[in-house]
C-alpha cells in the first residue's frame, strides 16, 4: 500500500517583503562552509633561526581552514591558491546563518499574528483551544512560575501556562 504524505497546514496571507528578501538572499548564495580560514606565520624547529628572535621573520604564510565537529576543533591545511575560495565559502556560510536567523525571527512574528487572526476569526459561540509554546515564562523564583494566565482585553481570550519548564500552555477563547 503506498504511503500518503501528511497534509501541510496552509498559512494564509502574503509573506512580509522582508521575509521574501531574505528568501531571495538564500537563492543567491553559492558554495558555503562553516568555520574560518586563518593565515599563520610559524616558528620553525631550529632554535637559532631568526624566526625565534623576530616575529617579522617567521615562516609562511600558511593557510588553515578551522571548523568544529562534535565539539572538537579540526584544522585543515590548505594551499595559498585555495585560501580565497575557502574564505569566500566561509563568508557565504555567515550570510546563510544571518538570513536564516532573520527568516526565523520574521516567521515567528508572522505566525503570532496569524494565530491571533485565526483566534479572532473563529466563531464566537463556542470555546476553542490551541496548544502553543511561550517564549519566556516568568523567572523560577517567582510565585507565578508554577501557573500563570494572561487575558486578552479585546476578546477575553486566556493564555494559561501549564508547565514552566517546557513553556507549554493552552490558549482558550470564548
Amino acid at each position: 500500500m503506498p504511503l500518503r504524505k501528511a497534509a501541510r497546514p496552509v498559512l494564509l496571507g502574503d509573506p512580509d517583503p522582508r521575509f521574501r528578501h531574505a528568501r531571495q538572499e538564500l537563492h543567491q548564495l553559492g558554495y558555503f562552509l562553516k568555520g574560518t580560514v586563518l593565515k599563520r606565520m610559524m616558528k620553525c624547529g631550529h632554535p637559532k633561526c631568526a624566526c625565534h628572535r623576530d616575529a617579522s621573520h617567521r615562516h609562511g604564510p600558511y593557510f588553515e581552514w578551522t571548523y568544529k565537529v562534535k565539539g572538537k576543533t579540526v584544522n585543515v591545511k590548505i594551499s595559498p591558491q585555495a585560501a580565497p575560495l575557502y574564505q569566500a565559502a566561509t563568508k557565504q556560510h555567515r550570510k546563510l546563518k544571518a538570513a536564516l536567523a532573520r527568516m526565523e525571527r520574521l516567521s515567528r512574528t508572522a505566525l503570532v499574528q496569524l494565530a491571533k487572526q485565526a483566534a479572532h476569526n473563529d466563531s464566537p459561540g463556542k470555546p476553542r483551544s490551541l496548544l502553543l509554546t511561550v517564549d519566556r515564562p516568568p523567572a523560577p523564583s517567582s510565585r507565578l512560575a508554577r501557573l500563570f494566565s494572561i487575558t486578552c482585553p479585546q476578546c477575553t481570550a486566556r493564555l494559561t501556562v501549564l508547565d514552566e519548564k517546557s513553556g507549554l500552555g493552552r490558549y482558550t477563547a470564548k
